[in-house]
């Protein structure tokens, strides 16, 4: 059984992907990458993919799939992971190598112990086209380090410090075990990724290394302001996944206070983050469906709606009026360049 596996989905990637994968050989034999080809058409994906499973065959798989999105290709390296441990790298992204290096003797160690890892957290990295300060998402404040902890263990999580795709190892078997399975052919599902393991996570270990290298400045990046407005639809999907999932799971998740408060707290993120794209969308229909939005979580949970519309980024995204809609976006632009996101 191989240490890690990491899943690299890829679509039409040639241009970036050999830098990522190339970064992810670092690991040897500990670990196993899974390149997913999802139904590339347009350039040589495909045949890259097979090359590094031709020169790699004890290390990389590759896997042609038709074309089902990232939830898809995610979903696959799961099912054809044999790792103990499994993480997601998109394929325009990379990992740094003395980082890389200390998670896999972290995560053998641990491997090793009387208790189980469900959940290893890192730091990750903005690497924004463009400007020469990388921005550096640390968790130093929030879990402690150098031990494994629980969710009661962890101090509050502030706004903006989530714990991401790019930063997460998640046990192979847990991912399993909780049927975590993404929607096909819709954007934004690491949001989910992230969101429905935690309830099964009793056992977390935060190791202070910048391992994930997030890239940010493509025209066409999914994470694109314009291009997050056009989907709108999948963003919606999405929060709407995660408002029912929670409220499924709310009798459950109240038993661990620390753990319901943060997952309610990323729900609050992704909600306002639908609603202030579809201010920005800045038509009616848009206006009418950020209104269902809000009325959709009302009909779910109305406590959960009220503790949500009454705080301060529910009151934000619900101002009355044209001026109310600017101070809206005139906040979420702020937010924009305190968090460095799209």
């Amino acid at each position: 059984m191989k240490l890690l596996s990491v899943v690299v989905p890829c679509y039409n990637s040639e241009n970036y992907m050999r830098k990522c994968i190339d970064s992810l050989l670092v690991g040897g034999e500990d670990v196993e990458i899974i390149i997913v080809d999802d139904g590339s058409t347009k350039d040589r994906t495909a045949e890259i993919a097979d090359e590094y499973a031709g020169k790699y065959p004890t290390i990389v798989k590759a896997v042609h799939q038709e074309n089902g999105g990232h939830g898809a290709a995610v979903n696959t390296g799961i099912r054809n992971a044999t790792g103990l441990y499994f993480k997601v790298v998109d394929s325009d992204d990379w990992v740094k190598a003395e980082a890389y290096v200390k998670v896999l003797e972290t995560l053998r160690e641990m491997a090793g112990g009387a208790s189980t890892l469900d959940m290893l957290v890192c730091n990750f990295v903005y690497e924004k086209e463009g400007e020469k300060r990388k921005k550096v998402m640390h968790y130093r404040h929030i879990l402690p380090q150098g031990k494994m902890v629980s969710w009661k263990d962890c101090h509050h999580f502030t706004k903006g410090h989530y714990i991401l795709m790019h930063s997460v190892i998640f046990r192979t078997k847990l991912l399993r075990e909780c049927g975590l399975h993404l929607p096909e052919h819709t954007f934004y599902v690491d949001n989910i990724y992230v969101f429905d393991p935690l309830p099964y996570v009793k056992n977390m270990y935060y190791l202070d290394v910048n391992l994930y290298r997030y890239y940010i400045g493509r025209e066409d990046q999914s994470v694109n302001e314009e291009v997050m407005i056009s989907r709108i639809d999948q963003q919606i999907r999405v929060n709407k996944i995660m408002i029912d999932y929670l409220v499924e799971k709310k009798p459950e998740i109240l038993k661990n206070k620390r753990l319901y408060q943060y997952m309610r707290n990323y729900l609050e993120i992704i909600t306002t983050v639908s609603s202030v794209l579809l201010i920005r969308s800045g038509t009616e229909e848009s206006l009418e469906r950020k209104k269902e939005l809000w009325n959709y979580l009302k009909t779910k949970d109305r406590k959960l709606f009220f503790w949500m519309r009454n705080g301060l980024m529910g009151n934000a995204m619900n101002l009355p009026g044209r001026s109310g809609r600017k101070i809206s976006v005139g906040g979420y632009k702020i937010c924009q360049k305190i968090f460095k996101f799209n």
